[in-house]
């Protein structure tokens, strides 16, 4: 009788126990610790945010302001006729607000999206 390969057992273990594992510094514990690292993360986060603030202000700003002064340049395009209503009261009131309310929806879904990221990066490593 032959005999078919002899079995040999094998030892499957894993990484030493008494070897410590590595770990990053969560990005959150530099931001409690008041780090100049966690003060970085915190100046991005700012910044990013005034830098949206800045753009939805000049959205809602300038065209407002630019209204009335367009109006007053052009006398003929102020007193304008639109059906009944006139064109100045007409963008006022039918034009701005829904532009407006707009603006401020996008403006807080950006801004959350600015936070979830910030989130993304300075939660705790994975």
């Amino acid at each position: 009788m032959t005999e078919g390969p002899t079995r040999r057992r094998v030892t499957v273990t894993g990484p030493p126990r008494s070897a410590r594992t590595v770990r990053q510094r969560a990005a959150g514990r530099e931001i409690d610790e008041q780090t100049a690292l966690g003060e970085a993360y915190m100046r991005s986060l700012l910044r990013t945010q005034l830098r949206l603030a800045i753009a939805v202000l000049a959205l809602v700003v300038l065209p407002l302001a630019l209204l009335p002064a367009t109006f007053a340049l052009w006398p003929a395009l102020g007193s304008l006729m639109v059906g009944p209503i006139p064109l100045p009261w007409l963008l006022l009131g039918l034009v701005v607000y829904p532009v407006t309310v707009l603006v401020g929806w996008r403006y807080v879904r950006q801004a959350e999206r600015n936070e979830r990221e910030f989130e993304r990066i300075v939660g705790p490593p994975r």
